[in-house]
């Protein structure tokens, strides 16, 4: 029988789930998902506009599902994967056998 998830771990995946319950989030992390991109990419590719895009990178970076990286001018994003795998694997902890 799996470990019951404690208080914290409750509380992340919250969290985590939280976030992937917007739709322009889940458009952030489709594009972030073919690799690195910037902010101008982004929002060309989703139609949005740029602040817009910049406000749900800055809430998926402090969730820790995206990162970034200064690149010149210019700051590159990239979905965790790591933190987006433990989101999948909550996901299997809470679906019944």
């Amino acid at each position: 029988m799996a470990k019951r998830p404690n208080a914290t771990t409750l509380k992340e995946w919250a969290q985590g789930f939280s976030l992937l319950s917007d739709t322009t989030r889940l458009g952030i992390l489709a594009v972030l998902a073919k690799g690195p991109s910037n902010v101008t990419a982004i929002h060309k590719a989703l139609k949005l506009k740029q602040p817009t895009v910049s406000h749900h990178l800055g809430l998926l970076r402090m969730g820790r599902l995206v990162s970034s990286e200064r690149q010149g001018k210019s700051v590159a994003y990239t979905a965790d994967k790591k933190a987006l795998k433990e989101l999948h694997a909550a996901v299997g902890q809470l679906t019944p056998k």
